[in-house]
């Protein structure tokens, strides 16, 4: 059966959770970590790569032995690595690994100590008190424990972005092959841009849908038919994920596209507002009566209402409908306006990449600067700089600058900030830096209070002009810590700091909320890709789609301004 890198991905991940649950050798866990992180959010489909017979593209930290394991996914569908894996330990063990906040050490104590082997026996030793008696655990991670497996049980699964629109695009291209199909696109909460997707709405148009659909349901993926008919078809892949598929006619194209859009609440607004014109807004487009008014594109059937057309990351009746009636929907920020990247990583600490190959895949993606905000030292996992290191980068920087063409590069540090609030370097190393990137990655479970005392402290320093991720969640895997963000916007606001939307897949944090309120607050925001390697400057396209989700235009986002004008804002002559 065919797989997507998503696919790939989730059996990497699944080894290195299985590999650290046995305490194996950490330099191979890593790797495996590594290996699924770049195949995760890579565009280029490596599974689809090697069936078609062309070699896999040199790729940082990708040998030999795990390109054998890509070329085996793509022959065989799984990883025989892998199921000698969970052959070894109980299934409800590796099951236990996917609830928040419980990595494989943890998982590996409850295992050994207290002799859990499913969620369900983990939940009865929380009630019973017994995990709060081991090393590491208390009271508190008792309650929390009890509570991710409450949340593990009754929700859903949800694809992050990046892995949806994988299988989209998968699915999408084998539709596009089906006899007279045309127009095939990707609706729902993907179009829309949302951080996670539960299933794929798609909508194909085409005369024929008996054809369509009877070439949906051949997709070699299908592991289960729900339902189809003449236009319709509903089926779950292998990997669990539910595929609806719509096949209209091009007269009502439009109209379609927008109903299977949604989101459910703006499509309700607008079959109000159709309502008290005297006409009917549905699927097959706008009426009066029989007639139809107007239905081939969304633009034309937004016209009809009175409206402009309206973006689908907007689409949510956060107040876009009232904003269309008054002629006064933002300009949004797209892609090609970002000027430069504030945040990225090199093999300095925890990256993959050199100096001089970050700043050229930076240049390739159309950016003219770059900052290189390798993590401080108290994140010793990171291999994180101290003064003396950080000082030596400096100047192998200011070197490179002398060769570089079309693209600069900014010195910089993503500072972690202390427990007190205090920053992990001393003054004397911050000062000489472009580039100041404060960011907590430790203590997320302080009360509300302590950690926003904590966040403004940090804020107060004269160096710090961005805050990175500013609730520090991963996006199904950690929840975000709990702070004030109106209080640290409105600190942000004051003090000329942007606020960091960070576009790696497994963060957008901000969140779009978050990013209408800094709006409304008159604070700055930098989209930021965070890439760890060359070919991670794609993550801005997920970030920019998060800022159209907030309302955000190219003048609330700080890097969509040359590099003369940071370099003002850097020094203080401009606020954020």
């Amino acid at each position: 059966m065919p797989k997507t890198n998503a696919d790939l991905a989730a059996a990497f991940e699944q080894v290195a959770d299985l590999l650290d649950l046995q305490q194996a050798n950490p330099f191979r866990i890593r790797a495996y970590r590594n290996a699924a992180r770049l195949v995760g959010e890579l565009k280029l489909d490596l599974v689809a790569q090697v069936e078609q017979g062309r070699p896999l593209p040199r790729l940082p930290g990708i040998g030999p032995d795990l390109a054998g394991k890509i070329e085996e996914f793509a022959r065989t569908g799984h990883l025989a690595l892998l199921d000698r894996l969970r052959a070894q330990i109980p299934s409800g063990v590796a099951e236990m690994l996917q609830l928040p906040g419980l990595g494989p050490k943890r998982v590996r104590a409850l295992y050994e100590e207290l002799h859990v082997t499913s969620p369900a026996q983990l939940a009865r030793a929380a009630r019973d008190g017994r995990v709060r008696e081991l090393p590491g655990f208390g009271v508190r991670s008792e309650a929390g424990i009890l509570e991710a497996i409450a949340a593990h049980v009754g929700r859903p699964q949800r694809l992050k972005l990046v892995n949806a629109m994988q299988y989209a695009a998968a699915i999408t291209g084998w539709l596009l092959r089906a006899p007279g199909a045309r127009d095939v696109t990707a609706a729902g909460s993907l179009r829309r841009s949302c951080e996670t997707v539960g299933d794929l709405d798609l909508l194909a148009c085409a005369d024929d849908g008996v054809a369509v659909v009877r070439h949906f349901l051949a997709y070699p993926e299908v592991a289960e038919v729900r339902a189809s008919g003449e236009t319709r078809a509903t089926v779950v892949l292998g990997s669990g994920l539910q595929v609806d598929l719509r096949v209209v006619p091009q007269s009502c194209y439009g109209a379609a596209l927008m109903y299977f859009t949604g989101s459910k609440a703006h499509n309700i607004r607008l079959r109000r507002l159709a309502i008290e014109r005297g006409l009917k807004l549905n699927e097959y487009g706008l009426f009066q009566g029989r007639r139809v008014i107007a239905a081939a594109s969304e633009e034309e059937v937004y016209r009809a209402l009175g409206l402009p057309w309206i973006a689908p990351e907007l689409r949510e009746d956060r107040g876009e409908i009232e904003a269309a009636l008054a002629n006064r929907l933002p300009r949004l920020i797209e892609r090609g306006d970002l000027a430069g990247d504030l945040h990225a990583h090199t093999d300095w600490s925890d990256g993959t990449a050199t100096l001089a190959a970050m700043a050229q895949a930076a240049k390739a993606q159309g950016l003219s600067y770059l900052a290189i905000s390798d993590h401080s030292r108290r994140l010793t996992v990171a291999h994180g700089l101290d003064p003396q290191r950080l000082l030596r980068q400096c100047g192998e920087i200011a070197a490179l600058n002398r060769e570089l063409r079309g693209i600069e590069l900014l010195t910089g540090i993503e500072v972690d900030i202390l427990d007190d609030g205090m920053l992990d370097l001393p003054d004397s190393a911050l000062s000489p830096l472009d580039v100041v990137i404060a960011a907590v990655h430790s203590k997320f479970d302080l009360s509300r209070a302590a950690q926003t005392r904590r966040v403004l402290a940090a804020l107060d320093h004269p160096k710090v002009k961005i805050l990175a991720h500013p609730v520090g969640r991963l996006i199904g895997r950690r929840e975000p810590y709990d702070v004030d963000m109106l209080a640290v916007i409105r600190k942000c606001r004051t003090r000329g700091i942007a606020l960091e939307l960070n576009a790696h897949p497994e963060r957008l944090d901000l969140t779009d909320l978050a990013c209408r309120m800094a709006r409304d607050e008159g604070a700055g925001v930098v989209i930021s890709s965070d890439a760890h390697g060359v070919h991670e400057f794609d993550h801005l396209a997920f970030g920019v789609g998060q800022a159209r989700r907030g309302w955000l235009g190219k003048a609330d986002v700080v890097n969509t301004r040359p590099l003369r004008q940071v370099r003002d804002w850097l020094a203080g002559k401009e606020t954020g």
